[in-house]
């Protein structure tokens, strides 16, 4: 028996794992030689698919010439020009990035930048605003910006009060924008912290980019800060390279990781505005931001993320982006159809529906979906019972039609 111990893994219900020996594009080839097709991109993070010979190549020509350098006090090439690239694809207003390693520590370091910034500027804001059923991570942090529930209950005296706001589901967003509208009033109200349009690990629920505009304009007219985690949703999972774009809001903190390597390493940016920053800048070193990582900036992982950029620049991502969300779209009507489907739902590449009611995590059904699909060598792993795909981009339309064949096979025998 492995003494490792796997995340959000039960071993009591799962005590074997299954040993993956490679990767290649969409697919993964276990220990026996069976392809598995990887439906979910292996937690939200490959995106031109895996072993991509671009990014591969920079990996091995930055491991021999730089491993690792301390960031403090230090900068290196990988680290600049993905810096410069990403920046130029992003809005004028962020200005500075800060490295981390996740998408816990991506959203910790936006907390704490923006608890710094009313600090510095002596101003008493300290709340923090999030909405209901969000997730931003599994750090103290954020899980006391997230949900609580079968989650976070072990861990309840750890973790600090925020103020939440409810969900904004459809024909419900007036009640949503009159809560944020309260909080964002108190002049305690430093920030809004919210996964803009798709809330991932809280069900995969969506939301309108209408009504995020709306969000962004009330924290501007408060001065109240927009921390956008987008984590799982930039990088043109919604169909636009930020959920956000689909808006036109430009948030005043940004929250990146994920595809950030295309899925090779891992890494994380915090973007923030000028002001920011300069709430930080000053000759008294008691201001200075007091963040890090052993591995901040790491070179073969910002190598890693330059080489992904590049590929954004050099072939034809978007298109692929749209080709999958065309297919995702054949795949919709026909779960729509199903009557053991329901809230089938779409946005860019992601795909969700529920199979046998309302979405729940803890639903007796979902260890039998999370078989089901693995007998059939794919790589979807519902939410208890919400199925959803979000696959890399460089998967093929015959591949997702297999995978909504499966989700109606599914509802056929376990809804």
């Amino acid at each position: 028996m492995s003494p490792i111990w796997h995340p959000f893994t039960q071993h009591a219900l799962f005590p074997a794992m299954r040993p993956i020996a490679s990767a290649q594009g969409a697919w993964l080839t276990d220990a026996q030689g069976q392809r598995v097709f990887d439906a979910i991109s292996s937690w939200w993070v490959v995106t031109h698919g895996h072993c991509h010979p671009h990014i591969v190549q920079a990996i091995r020509d930055q491991a021999g010439r730089l491993d690792q350098v301390i960031f403090a006090g230090h900068t290196h090439a990988p680290a600049e020009r993905f810096a410069e690239k990403l920046l130029a694809r992003l809005p004028d207003a962020l200005t500075r990035l800060f490295f981390s390693d996740s998408g816990s520590t991506a959203v910790e370091v936006a907390i704490k930048m923006a608890l710094g910034h009313f600090r510095h500027r002596g101003e008493g804001r300290h709340r923090i605003v999030v909405l209901a059923n969000g997730y931003h991570g599994d750090t103290v942090g954020t899980m006391s910006a997230g949900e609580r529930g079968v989650f976070t209950q072990p861990y309840d005296r750890l973790l600090y009060a925020v103020d939440r706001i409810p969900f904004p589901a459809p024909g419900q967003e007036q009640a949503t924008l009159d809560a944020l509208e309260r909080f964002a009033r108190n002049p305690e109200t430093a920030a809004l912290l919210l996964e803009p349009l798709v809330l991932g690990a809280g069900g995969m629920l969506f939301y309108s980019p209408g009504v995020l505009a709306q969000m962004a304009a009330l924290c501007a007219r408060h001065g109240v800060l927009l921390i956008a985690d987008e984590v799982m949703t930039g990088w043109g999972r919604t169909g636009r390279f930020l959920a956000c774009d689909h808006a036109g809001v430009v948030p005043d903190i940004l929250c990146l990781s994920k595809g950030i390597t295309g899925g090779h390493l891992p890494l994380a940016a915090t973007l923030c505005r000028e002001e920011i920053y300069q709430s930080h800048f000053s000759t008294d070193r008691r201001r200075t931001f007091f963040h890090s990582s052993s591995y901040t900036a790491n070179p073969i992982a910002c190598a890693a993320a330059l080489a992904n950029l590049e590929l954004w620049e050099t072939e034809p991502v978007q298109d692929r982006i749209d080709a999958i969300a065309a297919a995702q779209a054949e795949g919709l009507a026909r779960l729509a159809a199903h009557p053991k489907l329901s809230g089938a739902r779409q946005s860019g590449t992601i795909l969700a529906a529920e199979i046998g009611g309302p979405g729940h995590y803890m639903t007796e059904s979902g260890p039998a979906l999370l078989r089901f699909f693995a007998e059939r060598n794919l790589l979807i792993r519902p939410l208890g019972n919400t199925v959803y795909l979000l696959p890399p981009y460089c998967s093929t339309r015959a591949e997702l039609s297999a995978c909504h064949d499966a989700m109606l096979e599914a509802a056929d025998v376990l809804g």
